[in-house]
């Protein structure tokens, strides 16, 4: 019996269940025509002006999160402040289900609390939920309280002692 060519759908299909099963997560590949393997993962990169470590610190508590691949401006060849070296220009927070970037920016970097973004947390535990929300909005402002809403899921929505907004969802 002569062997089949695997298909690029195959393959991806299979690389996905991988992905899922042992990773916890879809990702999906991109096959092109040369059967080049291509991923994309797209992450929220936040900013700080100065508190950077302190926020990481807190989001780190709050999702059991370790802080990895921290950078400061110290070895950072620009024109920064003394003052400034020892804050952070990279760092990143993962743990089981969460991964996301932060940095302090330069103090000639201008940054205005807004509105268009905010982190979105889906979780399937009501009361590590209710929990998550709680901790997230301590020292903050709370938006919207997390209750029960008409599209079948308990929602909150928040904004941190940090200024960075959250949407905590668990469906019912």
């Amino acid at each position: 019996m002569e062997g089949k060519k695997v298909g690029p759908i195959f393959f991806t299909a299979i690389l996905n269940l991988i992905a899922h099963r042992y990773f916890g997560f879809l990702r999906y590949f991109v096959v092109n025509f040369n059967h080049k393997l291509i991923t994309m993962n797209v992450q929220a990169y936040l900013s700080f002006s100065g508190d950077c470590q302190q926020a990481l610190n807190f989001y780190a508590d709050c999702f059991d999160a370790k802080i990895i691949n921290k950078q400061t401006y110290e070895d950072a060849k620009i024109d920064i402040p003394a003052s400034y070296r020892q804050n952070l220009q990279h760092a990143e927070l993962k743990g089981k289900g969460v991964h996301f970037m932060a940095y302090d920016a330069a103090p000639d970097t201008p940054l205005n609390n807004g509105n268009k973004i905010h982190m979105a947390v889906d979780i399937d535990d009501r009361d590590k939920a209710k929990g998550l929300f709680e901790r997230l909005s301590s020292g903050g402002q709370v938006n919207h309280h997390f209750a029960e809403k008409d599209w079948g899921a308990i929602y909150g929505r928040c904004t941190d002692k940090f200024g960075i907004h959250w949407m905590i969802n668990c469906d019912l």
